[in-house]
C-alpha cells in the first residue's frame, strides 16, 4: 500500500526539488538548507517508527524553541501520527488532563520537564513511551532525542492512507475550563497562510519569531507560513525584548509577529538611535493595544497588520489597511463572520454580541472526547467563539473581551479553572476565586480571592510557594486576597463580576510591591 502524502510534506519536497542548498531555518549561528530539512525530518520519521510509534497515535512534545522540535513534529506528520504540541509551563493537574486526554502514547520532552512529566506518569494508561531532550536514559526515560534522530535517512516504509494535516491536536488555555483538545487534522491552513501573504514577505526573505512553536501561532503561521511563502524563518529560543530588533538585525528579517502585551513590553525597552535601524517592514500582530500601535508603528519604522483567528476553527479577520483598534474584515478564504446576540441572530453595527464565522467546507475541527461541546460551539453551523466584538458600518470587527471569565496575561489564555484548582488543593485553604484585573501591560494581571478554612492560618507567600510547580509560572497570581466568605449566586456559583468590581483594593497583597519572586520551575 502507497503511503499517502500530506501537504506539509509535499511542500517540503517541492522545495528541495527547485533549491536543495537555498536555507530555510536560521538558529542562532546556524542555517539548514532545505535538503538537510527533509532529511532530518525523515530521520525523525523512522526514529519515531522503531521506537514503536504508529500512524494515529498521538505524540505530545514539551520543548522550548528548538530545531529538534521542528525535524520531530514534521515527523509525527510524515508517518501519520499526530502531533500534540503542549505548553512548556503546564505542571500537575492541567498537565495529567492534557496528556492523559490526549490519549499520548509517547511524550517527548527536554530534560528539565523530565520530573514534571514522570510525576503524574501513573495517571496516563495509554503511555509507552519518554523521550528526553539533553538529558540521560532511564528511571522512566526510554530513549533520548538523539537516538531518535538517528533512524535512516529515507522516506519511511509504513502505510497510510490518509496524511496528517499540518498539527494533530493543540489544547485550548482552558478559558472556560479544563483545557480542551482541538482535533486539528483537517485544519484549513489557507487562511492562516494569507496572512503573512498580505504582509508582503517574498520568498528568499526572512521570518523571524521568538514566541514558542507549541502555540499555533509560532508553529502555523511562522514555520508552516514561511514554508507556504518559500521564505526564511528565523527563530530565536524565547522572545527577549532587550534582543528583539538586534535579532531582527542579525537574521536581515523583513517581519516578524506578536501577541498582545509583546507590543507594550517592547515599547518600556529605552529608546536607542537604532530603533529604526533594520530591514523589518512588517510586524504581524494578534491583539496590539489601540493606544499603543501608532506609537509602535512611528518609534520602529514599520506598519502593523492586525489579525484575528483561532485554533478551534479555522477563520480569520485581517486588517491589513491600518484601520487603529480593529482586528480587520472577514472575507478569507471565503470564511464568514458575524456579531449575534444571545439568540444567535445577527446585531447591528456598533452592538456587541458574541463573534461567530463558519468555514465554507463546514466544520474542520473537533474537540476531542467532547461531542457535547463540539455541537454547542458548532450550533447552528456557525462556529462560536466566546469572544466577544462589534463590527462597524464598514464591516471591520474589534474585540471586546471574553464571553467567560478568563484572563490574558503575557499573550496567554489562563482559566480561573486552572488557577483554582490548584489554590483549592492548598490544606489550608476552603475556596478561592480567580479573575483579572487591569494590567499596566494592556492585557490582565491575575489576582485571587481566598476563603481560609477555620482554625488555620496562610500567608500570601505560602500560598504562591505552593502554586509554583503546581500551575504554569504566568499563571500564578500577582494579587492575594482573603475574605471572609465569596459572593455567591442562588445557585452557589462564584460571582466573579461582583470580584472584578472590587478590583485591587487596600487589603489586596501585590507580589511585586512586596518583593515576592518566583521560583522557576
Amino acid at each position: 500500500m502507497a503511503r499517502a502524502r500530506g501537504m506539509v510534506e509535499d511542500l517540503i519536497r517541492s522545495r528541495v526539488a527547485e533549491h536543495p542548498d537555498a536555507t530555510w531555518l536560521k538558529w542562532q549561528d546556524e542555517e539548514v538548507p532545505w535538503h538537510q530539512v527533509l532529511s532530518l525530518t525523515q530521520r525523525a520519521a523512522n526514529g519515531l517508527l522503531d521506537l514503536g510509534v504508529r500512524p494515529g497515535d498521538r505524540v505530545a512534545l514539551m520543548m522550548s524553541n528548538c530545531p529538534e522540535f521542528i525535524w520531530i513534529h514534521l515527523g509525527i506528520l510524515m508517518i501519520g501520527a499526530h502531533s500534540v504540541p503542549v505548553n512548556i509551563s503546564q505542571r500537575g493537574a492541567t498537565l495529567a488532563h492534557i496528556l492523559a486526554d490526549s490519549d499520548a502514547t509517547t511524550v517527548i520532552c527536554q530534560a528539565d520537564l523530565r520530573d514534571a512529566v514522570l510525576a503524574v506518569r501513573h495517571d496516563l494508561p495509554a503511555l509507552r513511551h519518554v523521550v528526553v531532550h539533553g538529558g540521560q536514559v532511564g528511571g522512566g526515560v526510554d530513549w533520548d532525542v538523539d537516538r531518535l534522530l538517528s533512524g535512516a535517512d529515507r522516506e519511511p516504509d509504513v502505510e497510510l492512507t490518509e496524511a496528517t494535516g499540518g498539527v494533530g491536536m493543540m489544547y485550548t488555555s482552558g478559558t472556560t475550563g479544563p483545557p480542551k483538545g482541538v482535533v486539528a487534522t483537517r485544519y484549513d491552513l489557507n487562511p492562516l497562510f494569507a496572512v503573512l501573504k498580505a504582509s508582503g514577505v517574498q520568498p528568499g526573505e526572512t521570518l523571524y519569531t521568538g514566541l514558542p512553536l507549541f502555540h499555533a501561532n509560532a508553529l502555523l503561521v511562522s514555520m508552516l507560513g514561511s514554508m507556504f511563502l518559500d521564505a526564511k524563518l528565523a527563530l530565536a529560543p524565547k522572545f527577549t525584548a532587550s534582543r528583539f530588533l538586534d535579532d531582527c538585525r542579525r537574521y536581515e528579517a523583513v517581519a516578524f509577529n506578536t501577541l498582545g502585551g509583546m507590543i507594550s513590553i517592547l515599547l518600556k525597552q529605552p529608546p536607542r538611535d537604532s530603533d529604526r535601524d533594520h530591514e523589518v517592514r512588517t510586524a504581524v500582530s494578534a491583539g496590539c493595544p489601540p493606544d499603543r500601535w501608532q506609537e509602535f508603528e512611528q518609534r520602529f519604522g514599520l506598519r502593523i497588520i492586525e489579525w484575528f483567528g483561532m485554533v478551534d476553527s479555522p477563520g480569520i479577520l485581517l486588517n491589513d489597511v491600518g484601520k487603529i483598534g480593529s482586528m480587520g474584515r472577514a472575507g478569507v478564504s471565503g470564511v464568514e463572520f458575524r456579531v449575534v446576540g444571545e439568540d444567535d441572530a445577527s446585531l447591528p453595527p456598533g452592538a456587541v454580541g458574541e463573534l461567530v464565522f463558519r468555514h465554507p467546507k463546514g466544520r474542520l475541527t473537533y474537540y476531542h472526547k467532547l461531542p457535547e461541546a463540539t455541537e454547542t460551539a458548532y450550533r447552528g453551523g456557525w462556529f462560536h467563539s466566546g469572544d466577544l466584538a462589534e463590527m462597524d458600518a464598514d464591516g471591520f470587527f474589534y474585540y471586546r473581551g471574553r464571553k467567560k471569565e478568563s484572563m490574558r496575561r503575557l499573550g496567554e489564555n489562563i482559566s480561573a479553572w486552572e488557577i483554582e484548582t490548584v489554590v483549592n488543593a492548598h490544606p489550608a485553604v476552603l475556596e478561592s476565586a480567580a479573575h483579572p484585573v487591569a494590567s499596566e501591560l494592556g492585557e490582565d494581571e491575575v489576582k485571587v480571592c481566598v476563603v481560609v478554612r477555620a482554625g488555620h492560618e496562610l500567608t500570601p507567600e505560602a500560598l504562591l510557594d505552593f502554586c509554583v510547580g503546581r500551575m504554569a509560572n504566568y499563571a500564578v497570581p500577582r494579587y492575594v486576597e482573603f475574605l471572609d466568605e465569596l459572593p455567591k449566586t442562588a445557585t452557589e456559583r462564584n460571582q466573579y463580576a461582583a470580584l472584578r468590581s472590587r478590583g485591587v483594593t487596600p487589603q489586596t497583597w501585590d507580589r511585586e510591591q512586596a518583593g515576592y519572586r518566583l521560583q522557576r520551575v
